[in-house]
């Protein structure tokens, strides 16, 4: 079976597109699961802080949880931020997971902000509210380097980034029969 892992800003639709593509995956027979960061940051990694080595940590549990379903021959999808070039790398060659950028405008994250963070992120300084630790904002966030698909969020809608993501998908799902 196959391990994806997306990578994208807080807000750029990973978990959308990745519940989409399991929707149109199970139409068609085909057992997927999505490795959400959100909720898992409840629960398996509720642990973790957000410090770089905590936020590598955070993804290496979900690439370990992903390769448990992939052993159970389910499809597994980690929506995750993933920020760092060199864990998205780790989980590549350890779990053959290509990699997926679902790329984002900072423009149109901040126009969304389904979550209110980048608000939070811009407050002054000082602002009991204000967010000192958001990724693409005022904390590292690694452009993918080599990324196997990119899915620009910003210039096409939701069913066309879910239909591409699928069509990547059953690709790679038949390049590992062969």
């Amino acid at each position: 079976m196959l391990l994806i892992q997306l990578t994208g800003l807080s807000g750029a639709g990973k978990t959308s597109i990745a519940f989409r593509v399991q929707q149109l995956l199970l139409q068609k027979d085909i057992a997927a699961e999505i490795v959400d960061g959100d909720a898992y940051r409840k629960t398996l990694c509720k642990d973790l802080g957000f410090s770089a080595a905590d936020r590598r940590e955070n993804i290496r549990r979900l690439g370990a949880v992903a390769d448990a379903l992939v052993q159970q021959n389910i499809i597994a999808i980690i929506a995750a931020i993933n920020p760092y070039e060199d864990v998205r790398q780790e989980l590549k060659t350890k779990y053959n997971a290509p990699i997926v950028w679902v790329h984002c405008s900072l423009d149109i994250l901040i126009e969304r902000d389904t979550k209110g963070l980048y608000r939070r992120a811009f407050l002054p300084a000082g602002h009991p509210e204000k967010i000192t630790n958001l990724t693409g904002v005022n904390d590292v966030y690694d452009i993918p380097v080599d990324a196997d698909l990119i899915i620009s969020t910003h210039t096409e809608d939701p069913e066309t980034s879910a239909v591409r993501l699928l069509a990547f998908v059953l690709k790679n799902l038949i390049d590992e029969e062969s």
